[in-house]
């Protein structure tokens, strides 16, 4: 998970990308970066640490031209501050190309080997966007006429980037002296949207990872980048779309909606918070099942994605809804924190009881998941000093029971709370007197009442079903050795050593 923009401007485009990366932060805290074009040149800074630390102002003078692209990037295993790894990345050949990259390749290993092999490319750094780049850049060169580049060569090079590469994949990258190109990958499982901005010299375009970025920049939603195609701008700020696939199919990752979105983001026609909203009211529909609503005295949600779902659960069975915990704002996303101790130190930096909304009271706590426990875990203990009666806990997603390898953090199955244990064992685990799930058929309910065409969605951490197809048990129990070796002590940001990655290229 990470936060991707491309502007193309009238004006100056630094500012516009700052901002931008601000209304994003929260799809990543480990780095962020900025790339602007002018003329045919050029300009990078990125490094490690959140947006308002890595730019200064000598940083945004460095930044000039009318076109740009920006990134953050959330910590993945074993590689949470390498600085190597900040995004854009940039290659100089055959054609000039910085790249920022949301998602995960499934195929890194077998990508790396060919390009080395045959492509005679070099990969520098461990990462799969490294990888994505040099794959575009390489198709770019094989299907070039000569040493120009037209629409055809273009979005003939995406559509070989298509057969490929594996994973999910929305890209920004600016191609130097041409413009502008982004995509999606064919089930279109990381957002990218596109909107417009009319000025009297003429129209600007932005692209993001969510919609929000859109509204806050004064830009108008155009549409959603379709899965498969790419949609390229040119130096006469001219747009031209082609659908680059041979087949596609939209399977938006669910999690999205459940927690990684902000919710007043609209994601491939949904609205993150009227999705929120229903999860409440089916989660509240099987909560009754379980729980007696007269043993609830208090609904008080986990901050901050499951405000909507416990707000419209306490609506629905008629039981007060409370705040019961106040959040430090300037503490990160627990869930995208690298190491469980780090973790479990943040839960209670990050969060603070109102006591008399526990004391004496029978009190349901509302989140949106329960990934490694370690969080519930603690707000459980905290709400039980705060003086409650009875605390019962209610995810408003099912059980997340296997590795997601589409860009999340939860590649390792002996990490997710609830791999072997059923809900009776996993309220024991976090200390709740009773834990209510979500159903996987309820959860996608809630996202298809509002568009009833969207038929299919990656629901892979709760399911083990993989909408690319290429995810073998053998992959996986590679992914999770590479973890484990890099948790016992591997190089600082070398998740997968070279006899894993042929095991993958094997699997793959």
């Amino acid at each position: 998970m990470c936060g991707i923009l491309g502007v193309v401007a009238t004006t100056p485009v630094n500012q516009l990308l700052y901002d931008g990366l601000m209304v994003l932060q929260h799809r990543g805290q480990d780095a962020a970066g900025i790339a602007t074009a002018e003329d045919d040149e050029f300009h990078l800074h990125k490094a490690p640490g959140l947006v308002r630390d890595v730019f200064r102002t000598r940083n945004m003078r460095a930044l000039p031209g009318n076109m740009g692209i920006a990134h953050c990037r959330y910590p993945t295993a074993g590689s949470a501050f390498d600085s190597s790894l900040s995004q854009p990345f940039y290659v100089n050949s055959p054609f000039g190309i910085v790249l920022g990259h949301n998602g995960n390749l499934t195929n890194t290993g077998q990508l790396k080997d060919e390009m080395f092999r045959q492509d005679l490319r070099h990969i520098n750094t461990h990462s799969d966007s490294e990888v994505l780049l040099n794959a575009l850049a390489h198709e770019l060169q094989a299907t070039a006429k000569g040493f120009r580049l037209d629409l055809d060569t273009i979005f003939g090079a995406v559509a070989a980037v298509h057969r490929r590469c594996r994973g999910a994949y929305a890209v920004v990258a600016m191609i130097a002296g041409y413009g502008m190109l982004a995509f999606r990958d064919p089930f279109g499982i990381r957002p990218l949207i596109v909107g417009t901005n009319e000025t009297p010299e003429g129209t600007e375009y932005l692209f993001a990872s969510e919609s929000v970025a859109l509204d806050t920049l004064g830009f108008k939603v155009l549409r959603d980048v379709a899965p498969g195609e790419a949609i390229f701008i040119d130096l006469d700020h001219r747009m031209h779309q082609r659908q680059c696939a041979r087949s596609s199919v939209l399977a938006p990752c669910i999690f999205e909606f459940v927690y990684l979105a902000r919710p007043d983001s609209v994601i491939d026609g949904v609205s993150v918070y009227e999705a929120r909203l229903r999860m409440g009211e089916h989660l509240a529909d099987k909560l009754v099942k379980h729980i007696p609503v007269d043993e609830i005295d208090v609904v008080i949600p986990i901050p901050d994605s499951s405000r909507p779902s416990a707000m419209q659960l306490a609506q629905r069975i008629g039981v007060p809804y409370r705040e019961g915990f106040v959040k430090n704002r300037y503490i990160g996303r627990t869930f995208i924190m690298p190491g469980q101790a780090t973790r479990r130190r943040s839960v209670r930096q990050k969060l603070n009881t109102v006591a008399q909304e526990f004391k004496g009271k029978r009190v349901l706590l509302v989140d949106d998941s329960i990934v490694r426990g370690t969080t519930s875990r603690e707000i459980v203990e905290m709400a039980r000093a705060a003086g409650a009666l009875k605390v019962y806990f209610a995810s408003a997603s099912p059980p997340v029971r296997y590795p997601n390898v589409y860009g999340i953090d939860m590649p390792s199955r002996s990490e997710l709370i609830a791999t072997g244990r059923t809900g009776e064992d996993i309220a024991r685990e976090i200390g709740a007197d009773a834990l209510v799930y979500q159903d996987l058929d309820a959860l996608k309910a809630s996202i298809r009442e509002l568009r009833p065409s969207l038929c299919c969605f990656d629901t892979s951490c709760f399911d083990g079903i993989y909408v690319t197809g290429d995810v073998s048990p053998e992959y996986l129990q590679a992914l999770e050795l590479a973890r484990d070796g890099s948790a016992a002590g591997a190089h600082e940001g070398r998740w997968m050593s070279r006899q894993l990655q042929l095991n993958l290229m094997s699997v793959g």
